[in-house]
């Protein structure tokens, strides 16, 4: 089967359920990238904040702390972009 005939009876498919259900012809919005990213850096910020905060006020416990959230986050971050290069 070629190319052409996948695509064709995959718009043929979705012409169909767009029929039988118009919400699913409308568009989805995504959040640009840069928005995202913006939102991304803020939030980042002031979780930082916080923690340099809490640092301050509980000494030790707030520097252990801060340590588990940063290697938490950075883990989460490698394995994301892990994950997104083998979607690739």
């Amino acid at each position: 089967m070629s190319t052409r005939d996948t695509r064709r009876q995959f718009e043929e498919i979705v012409g169909k359920l767009a029929a039988e259900d118009p919400s699913l012809a409308r568009p989805v919005r995504m959040i640009p990238k840069k928005v995202l990213m913006t939102v991304l850096a803020v939030v980042g910020a002031v979780v930082w904040a916080g923690l340099s905060i809490l640092m301050v006020v509980w000494g030790a416990v707030g520097v252990a702390i801060t340590c588990v959230t940063v290697a938490a986050a950075l883990g989460w971050g490698v394995r994301r972009h892990r994950r997104l290069s083998s979607n690739n």
